[in-house]
């Protein structure tokens, strides 16, 4: 192993050993304690030290990086408290993941760190988001990303690095190929010479270097941040070390050639480069003794303090409670508190559009993300004439990467831009599904770091689009915590619920009915405002029957309820799916004792069986029949209009409604 100082000092040389010592002894200490049965499980990083730490070296302190569960070089190197450490490992209410996450799985805003989720790729979107933010200010800054040799086979890989490209972003991708992903060799992983070739596809430069040596990583990295910098562009490292030790502890090494373990013993990345700073008299053998015991004790002092029991009892309130992220101060007048608005008539693809664009008036830094939604306007022309207003910077086309382009959503938030994704079909959020529900729904809960994003969903049926362009999905999302679920049905809310949602500093699926764009519209006010997420609306009050309803079922509840007079009936416009509005739902219930749950979505797995379930057990006595639920055919969705409508809900409402009433 060659070592090339160029004009690094003397103090330099050291403080990048002591830098690469720290996390080889910290792990040497976990591997005990894991044998002795104090800590859970561990994923070890020896022997492949060198490429963390001299990442974090090359980089500003005040630059995000994303690293993986054996960048623990990236974590001490960034100067996190060892005791603070040891506390998250140990699963400690004090950590910086409340005893909510394991070991790496976590993130610090104030040491620039994003830590990862168990999926190895959504961690690369987010630092394109990132250096999206960096670009947009005008900050001459990078990112950093880290993956393995196994997550450069998953999807998020080719998106995350297309975006950067295709954008000019700049981020720094790594991939540390340390030969296996658990026990799957390399050569079962992929069959390309060297992983660093893919740059070129991508259109960006990449470098293949040796990952063990310590000055190599530093100088390359310090080089391409300030190529990505100055030329605003990605680029692709692929550093070359090995995996000393097992997947985690529990799975060993025993599928590893005993003849690999020793040839990757003798290019140890520590071992080689203290014996490089002996011989060219940096320091002397004493002198690694004497740091070794100093970084021994400093290890032990704060382990001490990290072990010390701490017992803490439990609170659901406030586990509920840290879920979301909490509002900050409101500045946006609700509808009711308009003084004599001015009223215009508008359709609702209009209110959508018009709250979208005093939105961007609004928060300068916002941006619109999506395909075809700048000069083209989206595919139902939301953003019409937006980029003439507000320019491409901020209404971006996107290629067709959604899993990418939320997950960079997520990175503008990590620097406190607000976004707006735009599903061209709620059908493709599938692709996406990953980043919404594992990285943007539980980042807030994980460690305090909220995703202000919004996804816009075009959704719904009604138009002959078929299985792949009709469906309606958001009860998908009701289950997961950390996400809000809003349905607007009507110009009114539309606009005001796009804006609240906008306000809102938490993840928010806003789901549009597209049957509804050119077909309905009100007088809306011209005026700013929001109508509080949460809070559904009784938009008729009777007393024989209630209709538990939200998006195209609200007029299908109106259509029978006028062709139904002589029925005194309520209708409950829930508007926000997640959270529900139980009092609302309560009070219509109360009032009526007999409760039809209607909506567009399959039947099985719908939001009316959740609906219906809260009811039976908090309502049972105010029941005059049992509560019934009108939804679509569990089948996908047809594309010939006459199977379509006999697939959906109001095909069979007049029938329910009638049980229901003479029950």
């Amino acid at each position: 192993m060659e070592f090339k100082r160029g004009k690094l000092t003397n103090e330099q040389l050291i403080y990048f050993y002591r830098s690469l010592l720290l996390p080889r002894m910290i792990e040497e200490k976990m591997l005990l304690l894991l044998r002795q049965g104090k800590i859970s499980k561990w994923f070890s990083g020896i022997g492949q030290e060198a490429i963390s730490v001299g990442a974090t070296l090359a980089m500003e302190s005040n630059e995000w990086i994303m690293p993986l569960h054996r960048n623990l070089g990236v974590f001490t190197t960034r100067k996190m408290p060892l005791v603070d450490l040891f506390k998250q490992w140990q699963g400690d209410r004090d950590s910086f993941s409340k005893a909510r996450e394991r070991s790496f799985h976590f993130g610090s805003k104030a040491h620039h760190i994003c830590g990862m989720i168990s999926h190895l790729g959504p961690q690369l979107a987010i630092a394109d988001g990132v250096a999206l933010a960096y670009q947009q200010r005008g900050q001459l800054k990078a990112t950093l990303a880290f993956t393995g040799e196994g997550g450069t086979s998953e999807g998020d890989f080719h998106e995350a690095l297309n975006v950067a490209a295709v954008w000019g972003l700049p981020v720094i991708f790594i991939i540390e190929n340390n030969g296996y992903g658990l026990s799957t060799p390399t050569n079962e992983q992929y069959v390309c010479e060297n992983l660093v070739d893919r740059a070129k596809g991508y259109g960006m430069e990449g470098v293949r270097i040796d990952g063990n040596n310590i000055l190599e990583v530093y100088e390359t990295i310090k080089g391409v941040r300030d190529y990505c910098i100055n030329n605003q562009k990605p680029y692709l490292i692929e550093c070359i070390t090995f995996r000393m030790r097992g997947h985690e502890e529990a799975s060993g090494v025993k599928y590893v050639p005993k003849e690999l373990m020793e040839k990757w013993a003798r290019k140890d990345p520590l071992k080689n480069y203290e014996q490089y700073l002996v011989s060219e008299k940096v320091f002397t053998e004493m002198q690694v003794a004497d740091i070794r015991h100093e970084i021994k004790q400093s290890i032990e002092q704060d382990l001490q303090l990290a072990m010390a029991p701490n017992y803490f009892t439990p609170s659901i309130r406030e586990e509920i409670a840290d879920v979301f992220a909490p509002m900050g101060p409101n500045t946006i007048s609700y509808l009711e508190q308009l003084n004599n608005p001015i009223l215009t008539k508008k359709r609702f693809i209009e209110a959508i559009s018009e709250a979208l664009k005093q939105s961007m008036v609004l928060y300068p830094e916002l941006i619109l993300m999506g395909q075809d939604i700048a000069e083209y306007g989206g595919a139902f022309k939301v953003t019409e004439g937006f980029v003439q207003q507000f320019g491409k910077q901020r209404v971006r086309n996107t290629p067709i990467c959604e899993s990418a382009i939320v997950g960079a959503a997520l990175g503008l938030s990590l620097e406190g831009i607000k976004s707006v994704v735009e599903m061209q079909f709620a059908d493709f959020v599938t692709v996406a599904f990953n980043q919404i529900v594992n990285n943007l729904a539980k980042i807030n809960y994980r460690w305090g770091q909220n995703a202000d994003v919004v996804v816009r969903m075009p959704t719904g049926a009604g138009v002959g689009a078929g299985p792949f362009h009709s469906q309606s999905n958001e009860a998908w999302f009701t289950h997961v915590p950390g996400l809000k679920v809003v349905y607007p049905s009507n110009p009114m809310d539309a606009k005001g619920l796009m804006i609240a949602a906008l306000a809102d500093p938490n993840p928010i699926l806003y789901f549009e009915h597209k049957a509804l764009y050119r077909s309905i519209e009100a007088e809306v006010p011209d005026e700013y405002y929001q109508i509080p997420i949460g809070k559904a609306a009784l938009i008729s009050d009777g007393e024989e029957a209630c209709i538990i309803t939200y998006g195209m079922g609200v007029h299908w509840a109106l259509q029978y309820q006028a062709a139904h007079s002589e029925a005194s009936i309520s209708i409950l416009d829930l508007r926000t799916l997640a959270p529900l509005d139980y009092e609302a739902i309560e009070k219509v219930v109360k009032t009526t004792g007999k409760v039809m749950v209607l909506h567009e979505d399959n039947l099985t797995g719908g939001i009316g069986g959740e609906i219906s379930a809260w009811i039976a057990e908090h309502c049972f006595e105010y029941l005059d029949a049992p509560v019934m639920r009108c939804a679509s055919l569990d089948t996908p969705i047809p594309f010939n209009t006459v199977l379509e409508k006999q697939y959906l809900a109001n095909c069979r409402l007049e029938e329910m409604m009638q049980r229901l009433l003479s029950y």
